[in-house]
């Protein structure tokens, strides 16, 4: 896009398309941010711009978020078929903790695939990566269905972490070039609201599909697998006809934008922060990235908050049978209503987060109130109480994921470090999941003490990191505006608190 290349007044940032309705004129808008010199934009009135949007949003954030439900149903129906009777069938005890080292196996391998995942879905494009691999994975997940031991699971969990790898890095990383800095967290929000539906819905869901006990002499927690697996890969294929491509190429995905309007899209994207094009790949400058102190501190902050995400979503139906006492149906099914509040949670920090322009101090919130949570569910007797932390704790941690996401993404420039930190944050999540999988030992039941304490000094982390990050943003900000070192290499790039 280079012959598209403009001269603009690089601190202002490109405007808020949500707040059009404010304005009465389109004209004095664009004058305010200064698009009057690109005629990429000015093709548009501004209510235009908003429906081509709405268009994107459709396509985009809702796929990806289909899909993404689709990912965590796989990837967290563990808990709904230990419930079920899986443990019990394949001799899954407190003595040889098969049950952890099932959940854990996954991480290791989703881990080390994220990288060089993100390098792929950039070189083979978006469409035939992510359906691939959501086909691949979806078989493995039916085979679930069909195995006898838990080590034969143990095999099958290494293999889904191969092909999930690429997955949810790869879905942040596509997002993350589509919209301006400030219209980012909404769309994030969305995405993980509807991937969320999966944790809050999952044990519904495999409850109903658990009453095929004994249906052609399979028990009801094999069903789960098996079903759910086939959806997954009748997914993969509405989701190749529907996933699009990068801005620059959108024109080439099925019914979607002409030339006109991608031309738009990127065009405010180099309003924004100007990293649409892409230089070609050298492993030596993509692994240099990672000198970035910044970059570590985001992969630290979403393994933390992960922790918290991937202990709730495995152990949750656990800890409802077994620390709260409530029966089978029952654990199943008031998994999704702390689910349901963290969806409303997100949508309102998305929407205020975006229009203040601020991250860390909703970071910090989130983990104020999941330090609470959890103290409310570890150390009181009520059960009443004990699960309304249950609510607060689940709110915390998932509604901190789309903030996350965005925090990383506005402070940083250019395609392939825009991937590797994708790879790095994810592949911190993938921690957090193997440091979740593990704190709720069988041996601590019924009050999982150990657990609980573990969640809460990772939100106390949490909160010491982004101090750290805001006082190294608040000097480099400070820096800039003393006409000092560019943040990123970018004149009038500023880091977002």
């Amino acid at each position: 896009m280079a012959e598209h290349a403009i001269t603009r007044d690089t601190e202002k940032p490109a405007p808020d398309l949500e707040q059009v309705e404010d304005h009465d004129n389109d004209h004095d808008l664009k004058k305010e941010f200064n698009y009057d010199t690109d005629p990429r934009i000015n093709a548009f009135t501004l209510k235009e711009q908003k429906r081509i949007y709405r268009r994107i949003d459709l396509r985009l954030v809702v796929t990806l978020g289909c899909m993404y439900m689709i990912s965590l149903l796989d990837r967290t129906n563990l808990g709904a078929a230990s419930v079920a009777g899986m443990q019990t069938d394949l001799n899954m005890n407190s003595h040889n903790n098969a049950y952890t080292i099932v959940s854990l196996v996954f991480f290791f391998t989703y881990a080390i695939g994220q990288p060089p995942a993100t390098v792929l879905i950039r070189k083979i494009g978006p469409r035939i990566f992510l359906a691939g691999i959501v086909f691949a994975w979806g078989v493995v997940m039916i085979g679930f269905g069909f195995v006898h031991s838990w080590q034969a699971m143990t095999g099958l969990r290494v293999v889904l972490g191969i092909f999930e790898a690429g997955f949810y890095p790869g879905c942040v990383y596509l997002l993350s070039t589509w919209y301006p800095r400030y219209e980012l967290q909404k769309r994030n929000a969305g995405f993980y609201l509807i991937g969320s539906m999966a944790s809050g819905f999952g044990g519904i869901l495999a409850y109903g599909i658990q009453q095929l006990d004994g249906r052609a002499g399979l028990d009801g927690w094999r069903w789960i697998f098996i079903l759910e697996g086939a959806l997954t890969c009748v997914l993969a294929f509405v989701a190749y006809l529907f996933i699009v491509d990068f801005p620059e190429n959108s024109p080439k995905s099925w019914s979607f934008l002409s030339q006109k309007e991608a031309d738009l899209v990127v065009a405010r994207i180099d309003h924004d922060r100007n990293d649409v094009e892409t230089v070609p790949f050298h492993l030596g400058s993509y692994l240099r990235h990672g000198l970035d102190s910044k970059v570590w501190g985001f992969a630290w902050l979403y393994m933390l908050t992960t922790t918290n995400t991937y202990a709730i979503a495995y152990f949750l139906p656990i800890i409802l049978q077994g620390g709260l006492g409530f029966d089978v149906a029952r654990a199943q099914c008031l998994v999704a209503p702390p689910y349901v509040a963290a969806a409303v949670v997100m949508v309102i920090q998305g929407y205020y987060g975006d229009k203040w322009h601020i991250r860390g101090p909703i970071i910090v919130f989130n983990c104020a109130i999941g330090m609470i949570g959890l103290a409310l569910l570890g150390y009181l007797e009520s059960n009443g109480v004990r699960y309304f932390g249950v609510f607060l704790a689940t709110i915390a941690c998932n509604a901190n994921c789309p903030v996350l996401l965005t925090y990383q993404s506005n402070n940083i420039r250019g395609q392939w470090k825009r991937a590797f930190t994708s790879a790095t944050l994810i592949g911190g999540g993938a921690i957090g999941g193997i440091i979740g999988t593990t704190v709720f030992r069988p041996a601590d039941k019924p009050g999982y003490k150990p657990g609980i304490l573990a969640c809460m000094i990772a939100n106390a982390l949490m909160i010491v990191i982004v101090g750290m990050l805001s006082f190294k943003f608040y000097r480099a900000n400070k820096r800039v505006d003393a006409g000092g070192k560019r943040i990123e290499g970018y004149p009038g790039f500023k880091y977002t608190f």
